[in-house]
């Protein structure tokens, strides 16, 4: 599960690295799908990612507003200090149990940890397909998604 982690943090860092061919206007700009636009999709990516992991840590939500993270740089800014939350319980949880069973104030079901992790990762790659989708509009080439050929860090490494 790890190497997925780390596959979807180097390609929203990929995609945050390509956003700086584009005015923020463009990043902001609505479109069909997605969180609405281009940057706030990402946001809206490391918003889920964290809010899940800190339920299965059965803590409390942090609510972040997008606008206080509007520009790639705080979006980036943003991903990487949760992502430093995110691997320290990875390294320290790694043998949690699966099966164990999770409650979030937005949710009324339940979910086994192994559920939510899997769904984190699902749905920030179906996320990534739709920012391919808006960058092939642009007439831009989108970030690679291929997980073959990528170095990758180990979550013991950030």
């Amino acid at each position: 599960m790890e190497k997925f982690f780390e596959y979807n943090w180097k390609v929203r860092e990929e995609w945050l690295e390509w956003c700086n061919q584009l005015s923020n206007e463009e990043l902001l700009k609505s479109r069909t799908g997605g969180a609405g636009s281009i940057l706030s999709t990402l946001f809206h990516i490391i918003d889920v990612e964290y809010s899940w992991i800190r339920g299965i840590q059965g803590k409390k939500d942090v609510v972040v507003e997008f606008a206080d993270y509007n520009t790639p740089e705080k979006v980036k800014s943003l991903s990487d200090s949760f992502r430093n939350e995110i691997v320290e319980f990875l390294k320290r949880n790694g043998d949690e149990p699966k099966d164990k069973v999770v409650s979030v104030s937005w949710d009324e079901d339940n979910y086994t940890v192994d559920e939510i992790l899997h769904h984190i990762i699902a749905h920030e790659i179906h996320h990534i397909g739709q920012l391919s989708i808006w960058s092939r509009e642009l007439e831009l080439p989108p970030v690679s998604a291929n997980f073959i050929g990528r170095q990758f860090k180990s979550i013991y490494s950030y």
